[in-house]
């Protein structure tokens, strides 16, 4: 969906829905603001159920102070004006009570963004400011003088989040990207001490940017299996949104058309809403004109020439194995028969080799070995089809959050060795190679 043409009343309420949806606020929490080019600035109302709003709710403060609308802007309204006033950049304010955010905010605690690339690229350093009362002129001074000072995302003391973009769709994608920056922090505690990642391993993924010759595609020369991938990609993509194993900025989904042709996610991409046409085919190395295929392009190309039986390959950072991810651990498959008869066992790579060690990662990852988790990245999964593929994540992250859901309760208790056997005799499974640890 292209934001960019939707008025901002459409845009707000569109933005809230999925917001409210995803229980990252509740029925009367959070507010979102949009500044127009006449410096109007459209807001919504106080006293309405988020559930339920429309756009024929939303109010529109006008630049000389006139209040137009069927209710009263946001209670919140003066920090979003002293926002806008110490920030000229920002055009967009996203205000929001996420569980793991307010964790973060009673704790009066900052999250390091350095956990995974996107959570950095997207908030940088996170502010943090001091309490003040909610709607008051004292809130919108503290909140301001923040932003003032260069954050773009600030922890509000015992009171949630703010979060200011350039768009709408910019501010959101700060606010969802720090939420899960958080909930990851706060499964990984449980496994051990999460690492972050080095100012030499941020630099990595802009390095990633390898330029694709580029061929001209019309079409009218789509044969029927590709018709059917690009279809099936979105129906999986917006699935995987919902599911929550995907961001709106975080995940890649690729499937193989023949041996010389894949389709590949686009970037930037928002995972919410894919159609067809927005997916880039990758043909003899070389990508459709005028489209961007992901930065995950090298890496997916290289599988796909290493094992001719793989037709598809998923990164994704779901919160759960995300949590094994920053922590540098493998997830455990001996835990319910259907987790190691679909995923077998899981092997662990270091965070650059999916930017530098494509024949690690080839080694690692085939249909008899379908899934890594990827240092300070997620996991990899591969399946013989987009369907299997998907399902593979599922299984993936289903048994991470057993084994994290499972240590308050004295931790899990893993399958032996001859269950494993008897699994593998039952459903036929060729030996797995054996799970890696990190260098």
């Amino acid at each position: 969906m292209k934001y960019e043409y939707l008025h901002p009343r459409d845009e707000l309420v569109l933005t809230m829905q999925r917001i409210y949806r995803y229980k990252m606020t509740t029925t009367s929490g959070g507010n979102l603001s949009i500044l127009d080019e006449n410096g109007d600035m459209w807001i919504t109302p106080t006293g309405v159920d988020k559930g339920t709003l429309t756009p024929n709710d939303i109010v529109c403060v006008r630049a000389d102070g006139k209040i137009e609308g069927l209710h009263r802007p946001s209670s919140e309204y003066p920090f979003h004006k002293a926002i806008y006033a110490a920030r000229r950049d920002l055009k967009a304010i996203v205000h929001a009570h996420p569980m793991a955010l307010v964790a973060f905010s009673i704790a009066h605690k900052v999250p390091d963004t350095r956990l995974f690339h996107q959570a950095w690229r997207s908030n940088g350093q996170v502010g943090f400011a001091p309490y003040g009362v909610p709607g008051s002129e004292d809130l919108g001074n503290k909140i301001a003088q923040k932003y003032a000072e260069g954050f773009d995302s600030v922890i509000l003391e015992n009171h949630g989040v703010c979060c200011g973009g350039q768009t709408l769709q910019d501010a959101f994608q700060k606010f969802e990207t720090l939420e899960m920056c958080c909930k990851v922090l706060i499964k990984a505690h449980t496994l051990g001490e999460p690492t972050y990642l080095t100012d030499q391993q941020l630099q990595l993924q802009g390095k990633s940017d390898i330029p694709l010759e580029a061929f001209e595609y019309d079409p009218s020369m789509m044969g029927i299996r590709e018709k059917e991938l690009r279809n099936q990609l979105c129906t999986f993509i917006e699935r995987g949104y919902r599911q929550r194993l995907l961001t709106t900025t975080t995940g890649t989904f690729s499937a193989r058309i023949d041996a010389e042709k894949f389709l590949i996610t686009p970037y930037p991409l928002d995972r919410h809403s894919v159609l067809p046409e927005d997916l880039v085919m990758i043909r003899k190395g070389k990508k459709e004109f005028g489209k961007y295929p992901s930065r995950a392009v090298s890496a997916h190309q290289a599988l796909y020439d290493a094992h001719a039986d793989v037709t598809a390959i998923v990164n994704a950072c779901p919160i759960n194995a995300m949590a094994f991810s920053v922590c540098h651990r493998t997830i455990d498959t001996y835990t319910i028969p259907e987790s190691y008869v679909f995923v077998r066992e899981v092997g662990l790579l270091p965070f650059e080799t999916v930017y530098n060690d494509f024949d690690r990662l080839a080694e690692m990852l085939t249909l008899q070995s379908p899934a890594a988790v990827l240092a300070n990245t997620g996991v990899m999964v591969v399946g013989e089809s987009v369907l299997a593929a998907f399902d593979k994540l599922e299984v993936l992250e289903c048994s991470a959050e057993a084994v994290l859901d499972a240590q308050p309760i004295g931790g899990h208790v893993a399958m032996s060795r001859e269950i494993i056997d008897e699994l593998s005799q039952a459903f036929g499974l060729k030996p797995a190679p054996n799970e890696e640890t990190i260098s």
